[in-house]
């Protein structure tokens, strides 16, 4: 958009305004605005799966976004700030859809007082909504999509940009991308005395980033890498495939996966066919419900990594934000709460920091874009021009008692 936003008052729902504690829709007071060129009032958009498997999540996650704009009083200067989570699941599929992601992209980009969107929380739904608010011209910020084609090159032929038909780069992470978590992930194995590696990834995105990334920095790192392919690891026998793992004589197992993509029954089965294995796993499977499904025999062998340090290694702002949402709430947050949080709130740092221009969408990006050293409830990162965090740490845990413990810190450096 190429001037400031439509000069209009938009009314957002009123059960969302007071939910999320912040101005909502009001009608002419007669009061001249004191934005020069433009409306006064904007709205973040945010796109999370809200029914299904990870509705607990993202339940938190918008929860936290509230509290960020709660913090400024709905307020960034003289403009009024209103938000609208959207959910990208429905009741029928249990998780978020293509058709969802794709509406709740177009609602945005049909706002003309939009102008930021949070959102999504897997990389494969970014994938489908990031070039639909980047013709828009709106800043997409994602808390937790990793793949790194959508910010650097892959080899996936075209990316990222295939996601970015204006020619305009929209879109940061506040996240730590895949090149950097397979650097950590294999320094990981590195230091639980790993040599060679069999790997496995499932048939989506984020699957396929995270193992072509670890065999790169496998090989960087002299740990030899058996490619057993891909797999639909959510239905039929895995025994036949387990077996193949097992005959590699690898001292350690990867599924490059997601839980929801069948991670317990592959390394179940890994377990089963390969018992002096230690069993490897990205952040999509650092939650409860991979340890559900998870006998104890396996949970004893599985490491994970995850961006999600503990409050002791996080800075006294985050352990600020922990007990405001316990309070909040009643409930301590999930992990990726702190990363919604700070999208949320970085968002609102750009729109401060684009000072007069703070209703117009590309002033808004380029703000964001050229964030610089933030003190954040994450810690102190950079946005680099292609939209990627500074960040670089990342937790190795294991399993004890049925819960992930700290393992390891790992400091990824270029």
């Amino acid at each position: 958009m190429s001037g400031g936003l439509r000069a209009a008052l938009v009314c957002v729902l009123g059960a969302i305004a007071l939910a999320a504690g912040v101005g909502a829709c009001g009608g002419d007071d007669g009061k001249t605005s004191a934005v020069p060129n433009g409306s006064d009032t904007l709205t973040i958009y945010s796109s999370l799966p809200l029914q299904g498997p990870d509705r607990e999540r993202a339940r938190d996650m918008v929860n936290a976004i509230k509290l960020a704009l709660q913090q400024t009083g709905g307020k960034v200067g003289p403009l009024t700030i209103t938000y609208v989570p959207l959910d990208s699941a429905t009741p029928e599929a249990g998780t978020w859809t293509a058709d969802k992601v794709l509406d709740n992209a177009r609602k945005a980009v049909r706002d003309l007082n939009a102008i930021a969107y949070i959102g999504e929380r897997d990389s494969a739904a970014t994938a489908l909504s990031l070039p639909l608010t980047n013709e828009g011209q709106i800043l997409q910020v994602s808390p937790s999509s990793t793949y790194d084609g959508l910010t650097r090159a892959s080899r996936r032929q075209g990316e990222p940009e295939r996601f970015y038909p204006s020619g305009e780069r929209t879109f940061a992470r506040v996240v730590p991308a895949d090149h950097v978590q397979a650097s950590a992930l294999v320094g990981y194995m590195k230091a639980s005395g790993v040599r060679s590696i069999a790997l496995m990834a499932d048939r989506h995105i984020y699957g396929g980033g995270i193992a072509d990334e670890v065999e790169q920095a496998a090989e960087r790192q002299g740990i030899e890498v058996f490619d057993r392919g891909r797999v639909d690891a959510g239905h039929g026998d895995l025994a036949g495939r387990a077996r193949k793992v097992a005959e590699t004589g690898a001292d350690a197992f990867l599924f490059a996966g997601r839980t929801d993509t069948g991670a317990a029954r592959i390394f179940t089965a890994v377990g089963a066919a390969a018992p002096s294995m230690l069993l490897f796993g990205p952040a999509a499977v650092a939650d409860r419900a991979l340890l559900k499904g998870l006998p104890a025999r396996v949970q004893r062998r599985i490491r994970v990594t995850t961006p999600a340090l503990p409050a002791r290694l996080l800075p006294r702002s985050a352990r600020a934000f922990r007990e405001r949402f316990r309070k909040t709430f009643g409930r301590p947050p999930e992990p990726e709460a702190l990363q919604a949080y700070e999208a949320a709130a970085a968002v609102l740092h750009a729109i401060r920091s684009a000072g007069t221009r703070g209703n117009n969408r590309q002033a808004v990006t380029d703000a964001f874009l050229a964030i610089r050293d933030r003190n954040s409830v994450l810690g102190r990162y950079s946005i680099d021009a292609n939209g990627d965090t500074s960040l670089s740490t990342y937790a190795g845990n294991r399993v004890r008692r049925s819960q992930f413990v700290l393992d390891k810190v790992l400091d990824v450096r270029d």
